[in-house]
């Protein structure tokens, strides 16, 4: 049926991809044309992807670079903390141009360590400035811009921000189109990357978001989050009251 052609079908298929550390660099997979064609049936595509077994990124142009890794939340693409090293140490840099490291812990938290390149962005307003005011984009077509995000343990403020990120993406562009097609969250986050790759963060340290030290700024940045979503709520409601 025409509904199983759809981008959202195909999507929905799990990625089974080769050790993306270990394998040596391979040139751009060409682009898999996937769409409602008079020559593809029901069962060629089905063919197609289960012979290919990837998962088409959030624009359906093409497969996820990166291997990925089960996570807690069945909508996001998490990633280890090895495959991370591999990104940031530049085993990649031939396919992808950008990989923006999305840190969301508090200041605080940044400032006591984080990932050499991690951009500290843990209000939602302050992210959407960053990323969608002026997208970055690929100067070649064949490089790709990834993100990443995480916070300290990858539970609830990076995911959130990858969702609000994806969800502003989706209302400037006209759909599937993205800015940010690829994007991934760093699986148990800072507390499992640190001990493993202290050399790669500045400083060498981790400062946990309950430090004893920090409790007024804990306070504070929460009180300033929760303040945020309390208005995106009223937006959002205003905004459904007037399509009534």
């Amino acid at each position: 049926e025409d509904d199983d052609n759809t981008p959202a079908k195909i999507k929905q298929r799990k990625s089974i991809t080769g050790d993306a550390i270990n394998e040596p660099l391979k040139t751009e997979e060409p682009k898999m044309k996937v769409g409602r064609s008079k020559s593809f049936c029901h069962d060629q595509i089905e063919n197609i992807l289960d012979n290919d077994q990837r998962e088409l990124i959030g624009d359906f142009s093409k497969a996820y670079l990166l291997q990925t890794t089960e996570g807690r939340l069945q909508d996001l693409k998490y990633i280890t903390a090895d495959t991370m090293m591999a990104v940031l140490s530049g085993k990649f840099k031939a396919l992808v141009e950008h990989c923006l490291v999305i840190d969301c812990r508090y200041p605080y938290e940044y400032e006591g360590g984080h990932m050499k390149g991690a951009i500290n962005l843990p209000i939602e307003q302050d992210a959407e400035n960053y990323l969608l005011k002026t997208p970055i984009v690929p100067t070649h077509q064949d490089k790709r811009v990834i993100l990443i995000f995480h916070c300290e343990f990858s539970v609830e403020r990076g995911p959130r921000m990858c969702r609000f990120i994806r969800e502003r993406d989706r209302m400037k562009n006209e759909y599937p189109n993205l800015h940010y097609p690829e994007m991934y969250i760093l699986k148990d986050g800072y507390k499992e990357f640190f001990p493993k790759y202290k050399k790669y963060c500045v400083p060498q340290g981790y400062r946990p978001m309950n430090h004893e030290d920090f409790k007024e700024d804990l306070k504070k940045f929460r009180s300033k989050c929760l303040t945020m979503a309390g208005e995106k709520s009223k937006r959002g409601l205003y905004s459904r009251l007037k399509h009534l």
